[in-house]
């Protein structure tokens, strides 16, 4: 009968709730009950600030953040003292070893990096990221140098100056240098003193005039910057990338500098076994000037990827590069940024007026792919294209990023219709 009361309905549903009832409190109890280093672990995927809050969950919670192995503080929308009190709290309490320790803000906390600094390297950190954006840059205390379970470290706006007593950093493996200013002499001890450091970025950077990288294990290298002189001693380095500003070529624009010719050798030569070579116009430019328009002092024999922002308008930096591509008879892969003449080639008719014309024959018989960013659809680039499908036989396609935003189906037309040796290749344009 509809709506009567059913004894064994009711029994039924009594049950289940106590089932599902046991079954949370069970569930709770095995949470409840996890090793604090697991607990730590799970907290870890939070922020600080709602890791910390786990800690009115229970009594088995109240401490659990305390042994978080990864620590990310972010000061977003915290007031600036709110923020302070949070990381004085979390370094000050913490009990175990912080494997990372991640800091970024847009604040002001110059007074207290010093301190947050010092209950950090109580620690035993392995890895540090501090991106505190605040000017004037952050002067690095000593006892960062101490860390020497250290095996990443990223530093953005600072100032580094080295300790008296500086044992190096024998586990770090990556360094990154971002907006930072130091010392030649700094620097170079720095990166010795990281015996098996393997990956190496430096950008943005002052005080710096001679870099010397002296470094046994080091495979990837990507330097942003004004030198005036790159040294190298890095008999593994397989990735190359060297975006140079005018200090260097300015510094060496002499031609007849007695050094020009041994230096621009000694530096081409340190980068003969990469894999991979990123470079400027500016550096290209450079290694002209250093008597090595048409050969240059080493075969790469290793090198399968290019990577050149260039002006093909600049002829010595054309020149540069053709002389590089002679010289890496491996060559897979071409990726180029299209420039334009910078208003620091004033001397660009004085320089083109003494090259003559070049009727080099190229061969790039491994090249596959081939791009070309920043196309503006002016000659110079659709001849360097054209020349790029007569060099390239086993060449399947180039790609090609159209940034003009004027007509361009004339430009269009002749690229589609250039000659190619290869069968298979593709010349891709997308807008």
């Amino acid at each position: 009968m509809l709506g009567q009361f059913n004894p064994d309905s009711e029994a039924m549903s009594t049950c289940k709730k106590a089932r599902a009832k046991s079954t949370s409190v069970v569930s709770s109890d095995r949470l409840s009950s996890l090793p604090p280093e697991i607990k730590g672990d799970i907290l870890s995927r939070l922020n600080v600030e709602e890791a910390v809050r786990t800690s009115t969950l229970s009594s088995t919670w109240r401490d659990a953040w305390t042994n978080m192995p990864k620590i990310f503080l972010r000061d977003g929308n915290f007031a600036r003292t709110k923020f302070v009190t949070l990381v004085d709290m979390v370094l000050s309490l913490h009990k175990g070893t912080v494997e990372k320790f991640d800091i970024s803000g847009s604040k002001t906390y110059h007074d207290e990096f010093g301190r947050w600094m010092l209950m950090l390297s109580r620690r035993s950190p392995r890895s540090i990221i501090m991106e505190l954006k605040s000017e004037p840059g952050y002067r690095i205390p000593s006892c960062l140098f101490s860390m020497g379970d250290l095996e990443f470290l990223h530093l953005q706006n600072c100032i580094i100056s080295l300790p008296l007593v500086f044992q190096g950093f024998k586990r770090l493996t990556r360094l990154s240098l971002k907006s930072f200013s130091s010392t030649d002499m700094d620097i170079q001890n720095l990166i010795s003193f990281c015996p098996v450091l393997s990956y190496l970025e430096l950008a943005s950077f002052e005080g710096i005039n001679h870099l010397t990288v002296q470094a046994p294990k080091l495979k990837l290298l990507y330097v942003v910057g004004d030198v005036e002189d790159i040294n190298f001693d890095a008999p593994n380095l397989e990735v190359a990338a060297l975006f140079l500003d005018q200090k260097a070529i300015a510094h060496h624009s002499d031609p007849t500098a007695l050094h020009k010719e041994s230096y621009a050798k000694q530096l081409v030569g340190s980068l003969s076994d990469i894999k991979t070579l990123a470079i400027t116009g500016f550096l290209l430019r450079y290694l002209s000037k250093g008597c090595i328009l048409t050969k240059l002092p080493a075969v790469f024999a290793r090198l399968e990827n290019i990577y050149l922002a260039i002006c093909f308008g600049d002829q010595r930096q054309f020149l540069a590069a053709c002389s590089l591509f002679q010289n890496a008879p491996n060559l897979k892969k071409l990726d180029f940024w299209s420039q334009s003449l910078s208003t620091w080639d004033q001397d660009q008719d004085q320089d083109q007026a003494s090259i003559p014309e070049l009727t080099m024959q190229v061969q790039l018989v491994h090249l596959v792919t081939a791009s070309v960013k920043g196309f503006r659809g002016v000659d110079c680039e659709v001849g360097f294209v054209e020349k790029l499908l007569n060099w390239a036989p086993a060449l399947e396609e180039v790609k090609i990023e159209w940034q003009c935003k004027t007509e361009c189906s004339m430009v269009l037309a002749k690229l589609l219709a250039l000659p190619r040796v290869s069968p298979k290749a593709k010349v891709i344009v997308t807008f």
